[in-house]
């Protein structure tokens, strides 16, 4: 059986006077629904939180070391440098090969001895101290 052509009439519903109600059992299980996530939303974070932290430092860690590695390696090439540039025989043979220089004669030398100056307040025993003088006798001898 079919129906064609032919058109339902339904009876017109009118919901102008039904009035939604609140139920409070309803509200108050949402609002323990939230309160039961936010809790466990945020123990995973205090869970979570000290395992990254840990993670974050191990990670630094890593990155410290290996900066220090590599500042070793640039101090001890530069050491070697430094006592390549400071060798004496290397630089009197730049100085005669390279650049012509010659030792000077020993008429024409002149050594200068330098003192090295003392810190200020520094004192030298013997200065600005009273002489005793050398007491001759025997030991528990007392004088007055």
């Amino acid at each position: 059986m079919r129906d064609e052509g032919v058109v339902r009439l339904g009876k017109p519903i009118d919901n102008s006077r039904v009035v939604r109600q609140v139920d409070p059992r309803t509200r108050r299980e949402i609002w323990w629904l939230i309160l039961l996530v936010s809790v466990l939303a945020g123990g995973l974070g205090l869970y979570a939180w000290p395992a990254l932290e840990i993670r974050r430092a191990g990670l630094a860690s890593v990155d410290l070391y290996r900066e220090k590695e590599r500042l070793v390696e640039e101090n001890r090439k530069l050491r070697l440098e430094k006592a390549a540039l400071e060798n004496l025989r290397r630089v009197e043979a730049i100085a005669v090969h390279e650049l012509g220089l010659k030792a000077p004669a020993p008429e024409r030398s002149v050594v200068v001895e330098m003192s090295r100056a003392l810190p200020p307040g520094t004192k030298v025993a013997g200065e600005g101290a009273p002489r005793r003088e050398a007491r001759s006798g025997g030991a528990g001898e007392v004088r007055p």
